[in-house]
């Protein structure tokens, strides 16, 4: 087959799938803003396309967000064109549509299948817009426009869809009942093999020093610290941690950015909003115990995990992280949120202990709790490791799903695009 692959970062969920279907004999080439020149990666043609245009000064402020969806739904379709013309006929089509560039794509191919990576519809329920009243937006009575007005990429996209895959059943579930008999659960896998327990590991710090096992090593780790993945609810616990565990080594994973819900006020991070908070509650010498390390690569994150002797993990009801089951994978012994998410692949007492989301004082007493208790810690991790191999490994469990979902998919009667 011929298979494009539009993704506005990848290789991104098509990492591990994009090569298997070039082990298999076909001709995969994917369309991304993310370079500059065409370029070759594991045997696939990766084609740049360049985003034209820009959001529109004082434009009506529910459109902004489908306005830029638009600009990246344009410009991937004249890259498309070009494509076409230069004789490219895609069988399928696979796209993580959430940045809107596959908007148009049956427009150029409409006899390719659309497979698209289905990982959330937004909702107005007080789940989702009123989870944390702490951040709620200033005019909430405005949420379900808001919200809907956010949805049409989705909506747009549903007409178009042969076949749809979600990473979980919670993110699944969130679509409207017409897409769901379309959509397969299928994660995108955790390697398993890479992410395993090393007794030997040991995770640098900035200063110089390293941190092994010896170590009483807490972990706690967001793609950009902010509201959504619990780091306020971490660092206002952070000072009775500190308190209460005088030999602790706090070490903190990411960056300065926002990578879901509302941006902190102008000039401001989240993450120094919430050491603000809280530096005045600490002295000296146990700050000295916490350590930022922003942004890392790969191996200093695992090296991370596997130094871990209690990892806290938080979220919303929203997306699932993958450091969740990396953390599991690689053994660790878990504090996590009782959100719906993190219970679709959680037991507690089995593979992790969970806690209330806005629950600070038992998130310490728990911690604390499972600090002093190392056989409870490893049996937890060993179970939660064995629960991750069974169900979401890499190679055995999710990249057979993902490749026998495509060749599905290539089977169907494409779905035209309306007129």
């Amino acid at each position: 087959m011929k298979i494009l692959c539009i993704h506005q970062n990848f290789p991104g969920q098509y990492k591990h799938l994009a090569p298997a279907l070039v082990q298999n004999g076909h001709q995969v080439v994917a369309l991304t803003p993310k370079v500059k020149k065409a370029t070759r990666w594991s045997g696939i043609t990766v084609l740049p396309y360049r985003i034209q245009g820009s959001s529109t000064q004082g434009i009506q402020p529910l459109l902004a967000d489908f306005e830029t969806k638009l600009i990246r739904a344009t410009s991937c379709y004249r890259a498309a064109l070009t494509l076409k013309e230069k004789g490219f006929e895609p069988d399928v089509i696979l796209a993580h549509h959430g940045w809107g560039e596959s908007l148009f794509l049956k427009d150029v191919w409409p006899r390719a299948r659309m497979g698209l990576y289905c990982e959330l519809y937004h909702l107005t329920t007080d789940t989702f817009v009123a989870f944390d009243p702490e951040f709620q937006k200033s005019a909430p009575s405005s949420d379900a426009l808001r919200i809907r007005m956010k949805n049409l990429n989705n909506r747009l996209h549903e007409e178009i869809m042969d076949a749809g895959l979600s990473p979980t059943r919670f993110q699944a579930a969130t679509f409207p009942a017409q897409w769901r008999d379309r959509i397969t659960v299928a994660h995108d896998g955790i390697d398993t093999d890479l992410v395993r327990p090393d007794p030997a590991a040991r995770l640098e710090l900035d200063d110089g020093r390293a941190l092994t096992r010896d170590n009483e090593v807490i972990t706690f780790i967001n793609r950009n610290l902010e509201p959504y993945r619990g780091y306020h609810i971490f660092m206002r616990a952070l000072p009775e941690i500190l308190r209460r565990r005088p030999n602790a080594q706090i070490t903190v994973i990411g960056g300065d950015e926002v990578s879901y819900g509302s941006k902190p006020p102008k000039g401001q991070t989240w993450k120094q909003i919430f050491i603000d908070e809280v530096k005045d509650q600490i002295s000296e010498a146990d700050w000295q115990r916490v350590h930022f390390l922003g942004r890392v690569p790969y191996e200093r994150f695992l090296a991370m995990m596997q130094v871990s002797r209690a990892h806290v993990y938080l979220t919303y009801p929203f997306v699932l992280s993958w450091s969740l089951l990396e953390a599991m994978s690689a053994e660790c012994a878990i504090i996590a949120s009782g959100t719906e998410p993190v219970r679709e692949v959680m037991t507690e007492g089995e593979t992790g202990w969970m806690v209330d989301f806005f629950d600070g004082a038992a998130l310490v007493d728990r911690l604390c709790a499972l600090l002093d208790d190392p056989e409870t810690r490893a049996r937890l991790g060993r179970n939660a490791r064995a629960y991750v191999r069974e169900t979401y490994d890499l190679q055995t469990r999710c990249l057979p799903r993902h490749v026998s979902w495509v060749d599905r998919l290539a089977t169907l009667a494409p779905r035209p695009p309306l007129d």
